[in-house]
């Protein structure tokens, strides 16, 4: 019989751990969740109490970050990392030491992390002296200046081009040659491509829902199910807006 294998989940977004629970369960039936934190104090208070062997770290946490709450552990549990930083993953991670989940946690970008923890587990955690070692080269290697997010769209309205602030986004939908950029106050075209628009997006901020569209996760009120399709509700808008069945293990949690 395969042994149970505790972890503990430490983010301040309730949806996000949400999500990273679900998907777990789906893609490592033996891992028992056994406690969810939304900060760095509370999280080690719980390794202290349940003894986990992984502990799952939001890298910015209100509070003590999540390498603070790292180095506060002292190699009591594997940590992993839960991070929007791709662009030096590799490098400050190469080390072996600690693991990583790029967000939003979906099952793809899982996949890897679950296969190396299921070897990782079976051996100590590193301990005191290597973690430190481990989370000093990855603070250094997140100071360097983190890629530029969009701030605003230049779209166009009618034979207006107008500049629309990214949070007032709600969505953004593929449509032909151009992606319709939706606003509470409407809506307007701009010709960058979805796929291309995606890398330049914040992507803890926006979810890319369908093949064809992008949501601003901070206008979503709730998600509602209908037998075997799931459809968001946001603020500022009256239609729904449709989740595919690849996306759905984001809104499982809700």
């Amino acid at each position: 019989m395969t042994p149970k294998v505790q972890a503990l989940i430490a983010d301040d977004e309730p949806l996000l751990r949400a999500q990273l629970r679900d998907t777990l369960a789906s893609l490592w039936p033996e891992l028992q969740v056994i406690g969810e934190a939304s900060h760095g104090d509370e999280a080690v208070r719980l390794v202290a109490e349940h003894h986990p062997q992984v502990v799952f770290l939001d890298i910015e946490m209100p509070g003590m970050s999540g390498i603070e709450t790292a180095a506060q552990l002292k190699g009591l549990a594997h940590v992993v990392f839960i991070t929007a930083y791709d662009r030096y993953a590799v490098d400050a991670f190469a080390q072996g030491a600690i693991d990583y989940v790029l967000k939003p946690a979906s099952e793809e970008r899982l996949k890897e992390s679950v296969a190396r923890l299921r070897e990782r587990v079976l051996r100590p955690a590193p301990d005191a002296a290597t973690l430190e070692t481990a989370l000093a080269k990855l603070a250094l290697a997140l100071g360097k200046p983190t890629p530029r997010r969009l701030r605003w769209i230049q779209a166009s309205v009618g034979a207006q081009i107008r500049l629309v602030p990214v949070n007032d986004v709600l969505y953004f939908q593929s449509d032909l040659k151009y992606t319709r950029v939706v606003t509470a106050n409407g809506e307007s075209l701009i010709r960058k491509p979805l796929r291309e628009l995606i890398e330049e997006l914040d992507p803890e901020q926006f979810w890319q829902i369908h093949r064809g569209t992008v949501v601003n996760t901070a206008v979503i009120i709730h998600a509602i199910r209908e037998e075997e399709r799931i459809s968001l509700v946001l603020r500022g808008v009256d239609e729904r807006v449709e989740v595919s069945r690849s996306y759905a293990h984001l809104f499982r949690g809700m």
